[in-house]
């Protein structure tokens, strides 16, 4: 989904899951694309209880935030540049990329304590049902991918899941 009301009315319309994909711009921006997807599942007579909504971002994850983003900046900008190049941006900048990895950014890059409050920030935001992280972007090291894969599962996953659940107990 690139931000069209039209793909969000048709996927409604269909009663299909909606994807966000959130690789640029403030992840706010999208929310009311989630509110008319769910207020059209309404209109075209589907439950809205059954609209799926997932979000999708890339993102890398290593012990503290500095490692991170040094480490996912240079790949990152490499992809960056090489589209860039292709549809006319500028390079990538490491202060672009700072302010991409930022609470409002759209990458989900830093420690886990981070990730989890950015989770749990757009979820405020969407309410949705699930998320998914494009672990690095351009060529990384398979160990620190590998250990990236283990932070999600072991340390934010369950923090992230554990929160969801006490907050929709607390939800009229």
């Amino acid at each position: 989904m690139g931000g069209n009301p039209g793909s969000v009315v048709r996927a409604a319309a269909l009663n299909l899951p909606l994807v966000v994909a959130i690789i640029g711009g403030l992840p706010e921006k999208f929310a009311p694309l989630v509110e008319l997807y769910r207020e059209s599942v309404s209109r075209a007579g589907h439950n809205r209880a059954d609209a799926k909504v997932s979000i999708n971002s890339h993102g890398f994850i290593a012990d503290d935030s500095q490692q991170a983003m040094d480490d996912a900046f240079p790949p990152f900008q490499l992809v960056m540049g090489r589209i860039g190049k292709e549809r006319g941006w500028p390079p990538m900048t490491r202060e672009q990329f700072d302010a991409l990895a930022t609470l409002r950014g759209a990458n989900f890059i830093g420690s886990p304590e981070q990730i989890i409050e950015k989770i749990l920030f757009q979820f405020e935001l969407f309410k949705h049902d699930r998320f998914l992280l494009q672990l690095g972007v351009g060529t990384m090291p398979h160990d620190k991918i590998m250990h990236a894969i283990e932070l999600l599962g072991t340390q934010i996953a369950p923090v992230v899941r554990e929160e969801i659940r006490k907050r929709e107990a607390k939800a009229p």
